[in-house]
């Protein structure tokens, strides 16, 4: 199977994708305008059309109370959005902490601040479908 990560920003998407359904890799970062969800939504479909992937597991940041807030709830529409026009399954991944813990792991792996910019949203990514992965297979 192969799966597809997104971690949905107010700007920016994390893309990760796995084909062998253990490794989770980061692959890129789709750009939008500010909080342009149909551009995001438009962006992600595109990309989707070149993959063709089984499964897309999109971040799901609960708050800490366990509740839907309103970014959660974006991230859930945005998702039933993408499984509509694409055909393709998305299940929703708890996200929390997870562009805090990919920003410690590039700190500790050295990454200079202008770079871990540019890729702390394929970062984010890359565990948000690794816990999927763990959990599930």
């Amino acid at each position: 199977m192969k799966y597809i990560g997104l971690d949905l920003g107010s700007v920016t998407c994390g893309v990760s994708k796995s084909e062998t359904g253990r490794i989770a890799q980061p692959v890129k970062t789709i750009r939008f305008h500010p909080d342009d969800y149909d551009e995001a939504i438009d962006k992600i479909l595109e990309y989707l059309k070149e993959e063709n992937p089984d499964l897309i597991v999109m971040g799901y940041p609960l708050l800490l109370n366990d509740d839907e807030g309103p970014k959660a709830k974006l991230c859930r529409e945005v998702g039933e959005i993408i499984e509509q026009e694409s055909g393709i399954k998305v299940v929703l991944q708890d996200e929390r902490n997870t562009t805090k813990d990919s920003q410690e792991f590039l700190i500790m792996a050295n990454v200079s601040r202008k770079k871990r910019k540019k890729v702390i949203d394929q970062q984010a990514a890359v565990r948000i479908l690794q816990y999927y992965l763990d959990k599930n297979n």
